[in-house]
């Protein structure tokens, strides 16, 4: 049976919880950028961290698994350009280095979470 089946939000997905925790770290992060990155890279951080829940919450949502797949992968790209935006961030001395590695180490054990759940998925379509 899928977890997606099994769980009955996607808010109790470990996941979600996690990409969640995230994007509420990168919400702190970006309030000490200067103000002339509000539109630039401040606007693309917020994006990109709103988009991986996001995508897991639309996925999960689907009927087929393979949809559900799909929107994960979506998750799992926005997490890669997340961790371009904190290499911009730390190259233009917005945030240090131990933020910024501390801040890389979670968005990697994200995505190695997101892709076992895409794992977990795959095996269950399999299955049926």
């Amino acid at each position: 049976m899928s977890e997606s089946v099994t769980k009955s939000r996607f808010i109790d997905l470990e996941i979600w919880k996690k990409a969640r925790e995230l994007r509420l770290e990168i919400r702190t992060i970006i309030k000490v950028f200067p103000i002339d990155e509000k539109y630039r890279l401040i606007d693309q951080m917020v994006r990109c961290s709103r988009s991986v829940t996001n995508n897991i919450a639309e996925g999960y949502g689907r009927y087929h698994y393979q949809e559900n797949i799909q929107f994960c992968r979506q998750a799992r790209g926005s997490l890669f350009e997340l961790i371009d935006h904190l290499i911009i961030s730390s190259d233009e001395n917005y945030i240090n280095k131990e933020t910024f590695n501390n801040l890389q180490n979670k968005v990697y054990i994200t995505i190695k979470i997101l892709n076992g759940y895409i794992s977990y998925l795959k095996n269950q379509k399999e299955l049926t």
